[in-house]
Parts: C-alpha cells; sequence; structure tokens
C-alpha cells in the first residue's frame, strides 16, 4: 500500500468549465413556474453561481497553495453502463436530441444540460482513475449537474448521471477489493445505495434529513430499515438526522456511527460524497453545521482514509445551494481533508446556537438498531 501523504500534499481538484453550460432556469424555487404575479423570480437552487464561488473560493482563497488543477472530460456513453441502464440512457440522449425535457420535478434537462452531465460523470472518473493510477491520493471531483439521486434506471433531484456510482464501480472494476460511500448531502443518497443495495463490496452510509419519499422519482424513504438486499444486507447504512442536528450532532454520529462501521468494513477505497446544503443557511435542508462542522467531519474522513486505504479519499461535489456559505463550507471541509492544524478561513456567520441532546439521543436508537440488525457489525 501507499505510504500517507504528509499534510501538505495538494488535493488534485479535477474540473471543466463546460458544466457551467448547464442551465436550471428561473421560477418559484425550482418548480421552472411562473405564477404571473411575481416581479422577481428566483434562480433554480442549482445554478452555476453556487459552482462559480466554490471555483473561485479553491483559486483565490486561502487554501489555493494546497489545490492541484487538472482538467476534467466528458464520460463516453459506454462507461455510463456500468452503472446505468442503456434505455435511461437512451431516454436522456432523446431527450438532448428534442431540445429537452423535464424529467421529474425540479430536474431540467435543457439544451447544455446533457453535454454538462456526461463532463461531470467523466471528471469524475477521471479523478478516481487519478488515484487508481497512483498519481495523487485526494482528488476532489468539483461537478455538476450532481448526481447521487441518479438511480440505475431513472433520473431524480436535479441528478441526470450518478457520478460518485460511476467512480465506486470504476474503482471495484480496477481491482478494489471493498469500496466505502461515506455521504453528508443533507438528502439521501439513494441513487448511489440503489445502484449498490445488492452488493456486499459497497458499504453506503448516508447522513441526511430525516424527508422520506418525494415521490416516484424518488421511492426509497431514506429510513433505518432500508438496509440492503440478498449479498448486500446490512451494507446500506442510513442515518436520518433530526432538523437543526447541527456541528456537535453530526460529529458525534460520525463517531458513534460512520467511523466504527468503516473500521468493520476495512475498504481499500473511500468515496466521500459532498453537499453544503447541510449548513445552517441553505435553502434546501435544515441541519445547521457550519464551518467548523464540516472541518471536523473531514478530518474524521482523513483519519479513515490514513488507516484504511492508504489516504486514498475521492471526494465527489453533490448540493449546497446558499452560493456564498457553501463556499465557505467547502474550504473547511477540504482544510479538514488536509488535516491542517489550524483553520484557514474563519467563519463569517462564527456563531449558531444549536443543542444536541435530541439528536443524540436520535443517534443512539439508531446505533441499537443497526448493531441488532447489521450481521457485519456483529462480526468477531
Amino acid at each position: 500500500m501507499p505510504t500517507s501523504p504528509t499534510p501538505m500534499d495538494p488535493i488534485d481538484v479535477f474540473w471543466h468549465e463546460g458544466m457551467l453550460k448547464h442551465e436550471t432556469g428561473t421560477g418559484v424555487f425550482d418548480s421552472g413556474m411562473d405564477p404571473g404575479f411575481l416581479d422577481v423570480l428566483e434562480k433554480h437552487p442549482e445554478n452555476s453561481d453556487r459552482v462559480k464561488n466554490m471555483l473561485s473560493i479553491l483559486k483565490r482563497g486561502p487554501i489555493s497553495p494546497y489545490i492541484s488543477w487538472h482538467p476534467g472530460t466528458p464520460a463516453l456513453v459506454p462507461q455510463l453502463l456500468s452503472f446505468h441502464t442503456q434505455e435511461y440512457i437512451n431516454e436522456l440522449i432523446e431527450a438532448d436530441r428534442n431540445g429537452g425535457k423535464m424529467l421529474c420535478t425540479g430536474t431540467f434537462l435543457n439544451p447544455g444540460s446533457w453535454d454538462a452531465a456526461l463532463l461531470a460523470a467523466g471528471t469524475t472518473l477521471s479523478a478516481m482513475k487519478h488515484i487508481l493510477d497512483g498519481c495523487g491520493k485526494i482528488a476532489y471531483a468539483l461537478v455538476r449537474p450532481p448526481g447521487h439521486h441518479a438511480q440505475p434506471t431513472q433520473a431524480d433531484g436535479y441528478c441526470f448521471l450518478n457520478n460518485a456510482g460511476l467512480a465506486v464501480q470504476l474503482a471495484l472494476d480496477s481491482g478494489c477489493q471493498k469500496v466505502a460511500v461515506i455521504d453528508i448531502d443533507v438528502h439521501y443518497g439513494n441513487g448511489t445505495a440503489e445502484g449498490f443495495y445488492r452488493s456486499n463490496k459497497v458499504l453506503t452510509i448516508s447522513l441526511h434529513m430525516n424527508h422520506g419519499t418525494w415521490g416516484p422519482s424518488h421511492p426509497q424513504n431514506g429510513s433505518v430499515d432500508e438496509v440492503g438486499e440478498g449479498e448486500g444486507f446490512g451494507y446500506n447504512m442510513n442515518i436520518p438526522l433530526p432538523n437543526g442536528t447541527g456541528d456537535r450532532g453530526y460529529v458525534y454520529a460520525m463517531t458513534e456511527l460512520v467511523l466504527p462501521a468503516v473500521e468493520k468494513f476495512e475498504p481499500d477505497m473511500i468515496v466521500w460524497v459532498v453537499g453544503q446544503d447541510s449548513s445552517a443557511f441553505d435553502p434546501n435542508g435544515r441541519q445547521c453545521l457550519t464551518m467548523n462542522g464540516y472541518r471536523e467531519i473531514g478530518q474524521i474522513v482523513r483519519s479513515l482514509a490514513n488507516r484504511h486505504t492508504g489516504s486514498r479519499l475521492l471526494i465527489v461535489q453533490e448540493g449546497g445551494y446558499n452560493v456564498t456559505y457553501s463556499a465557505y463550507c467547502l474550504h473547511a471541509m477540504l482544510e479538514g481533508a488536509l488535516n491542517l492544524s489550524n483553520p484557514l478561513l474563519s467563519d463569517p456567520i462564527a456563531y449558531y446556537p444549536e443543542d444536541e441532546a435530541f439528536s443524540v439521543k436520535v443517534i443512539e436508537s439508531i446505533k441499537q438498531y443497526q448493531q441488532d440488525t447489521l450481521p457485519f457489525l456483529k462480526e468477531a
């Protein structure tokens, strides 16, 4: 196994500006609807501004000396078939050929969207290949449109192609025996879970707001009892957290649930699926994380990578819709992944009141359920 990097080694960031060409429009929140009585229609939450700020804070923020930039490339259709069905890919190609389509609520494939989706998938695959080829240890795929809701057969939640799922399958196809996915986006990573729901080679862990199903495109509940099937029974771990869980609650969940599960699973690759929509000021979430919480989560994930994967860690961007604070929280997350001794950037909000007492009770009940139910946690 390769030696661990020093904290001064860079994060290899993969990016392509073509992903900015995915236009999601305006309307009432993410509906694309103009009711006719509003003078100002807001941009769809998943718009290019959010990623432009993420890009700029990494290029010009205090973390910039720790970043190495790499170009992304579009995925080829045959590569997509490692996770998605041919029928679904054909549907997307046809929608693009016909000038676009609303695939499900809030999810618009417009002119330019398919090319951006191919870039997002290919850029994530390039980042994973960079790690697998031994060219770097920590790579971050700064991509949009996001992907973790996209299931093998359908789009969902602003997502067309499952970028992280494709990267996980590439790792398995390249010789990795076990891959752990840690998803901290505020919404359940249902697409990634669905893709590996019957596999014991992938441990999918999702910490998310307890939002349940939201319709035909998202039939999964994200509840604790969705644990996998067949050989995959026990290898899907859902951690639905109450609204307002906050920094201390998330760190408690990471320490009490995620850390021991990954230790037990012993992966040789970790994919960290990140969304800053768990932050205190995101329009799509209510989980109240601040920069400090993201930084601590990053440190925990990095420690797991150090112990199990020779420090190999792929980070894949998902949600995060407050145009300013998402960029700040990304900065803090990557500071944590670098395991820097001191914060490089102060929080512009600095303080958000929280009480983790209820969250801790919920986490303890989840812990008991998982210990009683998931076979791999019971093994000696």
